[in-house]
């Protein structure tokens, strides 16, 4: 049974969920970042869907909007996405976009409106050197609405896909703890008789200084593993990651360990040199009533 705004939809073997439209707007130079974003809110529901009652539902211009006639192109994409979201991922890159009737860009228009509606809008720009054919106009007008936002809330910024990805995952959880559905995921969302885990990535930019006093930026990454069985502890856990494909390399601790009913465990990571660019992954086996299990996430 899936809920879609307060609509029930009951299905044969599947699960009860409460499904969230998470609306991707970004002007026409972001499609990776674009990819990446609905990538993350696929592989978030493969990891928690079935377990939270929760299921996020990407909606993109270019694949979700019906061909209509009868309005001007933002509008109806606005009447069939943006009135339809509960999440807002923005992205920009090195365009602002083409100005609409209502605003300086159709995504500046979508983020306008979405926060008109109180709907929660994560707003990333990224940081990736400038490609050559870059327009100077567009360029003038994404640092003149950068700095304006500025004055309005906190933006992200993102350098490249994986780091993006993570910070999906981290906007997620956040509108999540802020939203009212507990008692519509209670009724809906039968408690797991099994163990079954919350693998989280996350990433924080810190400055730090060397021995000379030189200040430099660095991005500190991990993994936060979490036990969501109330009263069973998983024994002899051990976490492996796919180091020769992504590059992914646990900085943990060696050998295995229990994690308790209800605990998180929080695992270092680096991205090493040799990454072939590869989704990362992360292998979580444990022991359970008898049986030694495992299952593989991933984690950007």
């Amino acid at each position: 049974m899936l809920v879609v705004g307060g609509t029930r939809y009951v299905g044969g073997m599947g699960f009860s969920a409460t499904v969230l439209t998470v609306m991707i707007a970004s002007p026409s130079d972001t499609v990776e970042a674009r990819d990446a974003v609905q990538n993350a809110l696929w592989s978030w529901n493969d990891a928690n869907a079935r377990t939270r009652g929760v299921m996020l539902l990407p909606w993109r211009w270019e694949t979700s909007a019906v061909p209509v006639l009868g309005g001007a192109p933002q509008a109806l994409i606005n009447a069939q996405g943006l009135e339809r979201a509960d999440i807002v991922f923005a992205l920009f890159g090195s365009r602002l976009g083409s100005p609409t009737e209502e605003a300086v860009s159709g995504t500046v228009e979508e983020i306008e409106g979405a926060t008109a509606r109180d709907v929660p809008v994560h707003l990333f720009f990224s940081t990736a050197p400038l490609p050559h054919d870059v327009d100077l106009a567009q360029v003038q007008g994404l640092r003149a609405f950068k700095a304006e936002v500025q004055e309005r809330g906190l933006y992200g910024e993102y350098a490249n896909v994986t780091e993006l990805s993570a910070k999906v995952w981290q906007a997620v959880e956040h509108d999540l703890a802020g939203m009212d559905l507990g008692a519509l995921v209670a009724t809906s969302a039968t408690p797991p008789e099994d163990i079954t885990w919350l693998v989280q990535p996350g990433s924080e930019n810190r400055v730090e200084y060397s021995s000379k006093g030189v200040p430099r930026n660095r991005t500190h990454r991990w993994i936060d593993v979490t036990n969501r069985h109330l009263s069973r502890d998983a024994e002899n856990v051990t976490l492996s990651a796919n180091t020769d494909e992504s590059g992914l390399l646990a900085m943990g601790r060696e050998g295995s360990m229990t994690i308790h009913a209800g605990q998180t465990y929080r695992l270092v990571t680096m991205r090493g040199m040799g990454g072939g660019g590869e989704v990362g992954k992360l292998t979580v086996a444990w022991d359970e009533e008898g049986e030694r299990r495992q299952r593989t996430y991933d984690v950007g």
